[in-house]
């Protein structure tokens, strides 16, 4: 239960926070998205491109649940919510934190990035930001031990309600 999950939309800062969050805390850091990678040997789109949506979220789940690290923050992916099994398995091993961000926010963040590139899961008929956060949104809110608003508020800020809100503040 030493482990740190951070969980949230694509561009909330998970992998951001996440190193900033274990460089203080004195803990591993591990990007489950570059996990993914590790395993395909390929880009996260392009394994998409190859196994389509549920093809990489199967792939995604069998990443996740081969992750067993101690004193450990974890950066997933914005769809592994899509995995009740593995999001148990992040539960069990961890306290999970899930990283708040509005859609308009998401927009300013993402701005002139493709989502495709990013290795975004759009299932079904979702097609933009905000069907996609209203998508997720339940699945976060379900899984999250404590949710963190970053709304307005810089990486380093937080980090810092990160660590008051797992009572590690100074």
């Amino acid at each position: 239960m030493d482990n740190i999950i951070l969980i949230g939309m694509p561009a909330s800062g998970k992998s951001t926070a996440g190193v900033i969050l274990a460089k203080y805390l004195g803990y591993d850091f591990v990007d489950c998205d570059l996990a993914i990678q590790n395993k395909t040997g390929e880009l996260l789109h392009e394994t998409i491109k190859r196994e389509g949506a549920e093809g990489f979220i199967k792939i995604e789940e069998e990443v996740n649940l081969s992750l067993s690290p101690q004193k450990c923050v974890l950066s997933t992916g914005g769809s592994a919510v899509y995995s009740p099994k593995a999001m148990e398995h992040f539960k069990e091993i961890g306290t999970v934190i899930y990283l708040k961000v509005s859609p308009d926010s998401l927009t300013k963040r993402i701005h002139g990035r493709s989502l495709f590139l990013r290795g975004v899961i759009m299932r079904g008929n979702v097609r933009t930001i905000e069907e996609l956060y209203e998508e997720r949104r339940p699945l976060y809110e379900k899984y999250a031990d404590i949710t963190i608003d970053c709304d307005n508020i810089t990486v380093n800020d937080t980090v810092l309600a990160m660590l008051s809100k797992l009572h590690f503040a100074k």
